[in-house]
């Protein structure tokens, strides 16, 4: 992995023993400086401690420490779960020497398991003392579950003549559905943002990006965005409503695409990553509406992974999106390959269409023919390997 570093921040990845495997598991990524922070979190009605945790940090919208463990969710784990994450961050505090109330604490894992803060204990005072601006993909390794690699991205631009950067590190596999889902990101930049400018960036970009993604349409109780600006590149702040937020929010969004994809592409036992594309609808709301029933389909995805172009569940998922449509409009197509045309399957394309149906990346083009509006949604197939991964995860 290239060596990715964002001035002013700083971070470590060490292995405290969470994890039976004895990989990396706690993670901590530090500011030099008190950072602007804005969040957005899982809409899932229960939600793990540190998130309710978060949640009330946030509301400072200042935040300095991020301290991330994995193997353990910390989630229906009641009262002892919430003081077990506050004392993660007082202990992170402790030894860096800053408001424990500018501590943000995250965790990923099993549901349902009190934390082991003795190991806890252990690696946050490992991690503190190894922090340093070189170890981001440490970092990015320790917050893993199930994932297959690293998600990491990093891009620059120029703001007001000022070199600014902008990283993000992202861990999910399984259990990824819109609104947020068993995913955690983290996005930093050395930018200077204001507060309210920060979180209406963060929102905006989410909402194109990793609420655009699912998996396995499942929603889980710890998934959290936190965006950090702290302001070192030296830029006049960011504000609402300029030209430089623009600039800000199409950089975030090309990270947070990146990682999103990944998510996608690493899901778990997946083949295949898959952009269902809905055009030509009557508004952005009904094209998400079909893209997400074609995409959180088991039919569909089962065919995905067989290569099987079965336009009778594509036609089915449209069908049952609760969307008003005219069927007899209707055109499908996979890749530049027509399968569908006015609500007629294509027969004679099958082999042409299973041949793109193999590729490890394709779209999926569903032409609804009575609007202009369109939206995206990217998924992934359904293989014998998730059955196996979530079968055996607890055991």
């Amino acid at each position: 992995m290239a060596k990715i570093r964002v001035p002013g921040f700083q971070f470590a990845g060490v292995a405290c023993g969470i994890k039976k495997s004895k990989k990396k598991d706690l993670a901590l990524i530090f500011s030099d400086r008190p950072a602007t922070a804005a969040a957005i979190f899982t809409t899932n009605r229960v939600k793990a401690a540190p998130v309710l945790v978060g949640m009330k940090r946030i509301r400072r919208g200042m935040v300095q420490a991020i301290v991330i463990n994995s193997g353990n969710a910390n989630a229906c784990t009641g009262s002892k779960g919430v003081q077990d994450a506050e004392a993660m961050c007082r202990q992170v505090a402790f030894r860096l020497g800053v408001d424990p109330k500018l501590v943000f604490p995250s965790s990923t894992g099993l549901i349902g398991m009190p934390l082991p803060m003795s190991k806890v204990r252990g690696g946050i005072e490992k991690a503190t003392a190894l922090l340093s601006p070189q170890s981001f993909s440490q970092a990015a390794e320790a917050i893993l579950t199930t994932d297959r690699f690293s998600k990491v991205s990093s891009t620059w631009c120029n703001i007001g003549g000022q070199r600014v950067v902008v990283v993000g590190m992202a861990k999910g596999a399984g259990m990824v559905a819109p609104r947020m889902a068993t995913m955690l990101a983290y996005i930093l930049t050395d930018a200077a943002v204001q507060s309210r400018c920060l979180q209406r960036l963060l929102s905006r970009a989410a909402n194109e990006t990793f609420n655009c993604i699912t998996v396995d349409g499942d929603s889980s109780t710890n998934d959290t965005v936190l965006f950090l600006a702290n302001g070192v590149a030296g830029n006049r702040v960011i504000a609402l409503g300029s030209k430089e937020e623009q600039v800000l929010f199409e950089v975030a969004k090309k990270v947070m695409k990146d990682l999103a994809l990944k998510l996608v592409k690493d899901g778990e036992g997946a083949t295949k990553l898959v952009e269902i594309r809905v055009e030509r609808s009557r508004s952005v709301a009904d094209a998400k509406k079909i893209a997400y029933a074609v995409a959180n389909s088991l039919l569909v995805k089962t065919a995905f992974f067989g290569a099987d172009p079965n336009l009778g569940r594509i036609m089915a998922a449209i069908g049952y999106a609760g969307v008003r449509i005219e069927p007899s409009k209707i055109g499908v197509s996979f890749d530049r390959v027509h399968a569908v045309r006015n609500g007629i399957v294509l027969n004679a394309n099958e082999r042409k269409a299973s041949r793109v149906l193999r590729r490890p990346s394709f779209k999926v083009c569903i032409n609804l023919g009575q609007g202009k509006e369109s939206a995206s949604v990217w998924t992934s197939d359904l293989s014998y390997e998730y059955v196996r991964i979530n079968s055996a995860y607890r055991t």
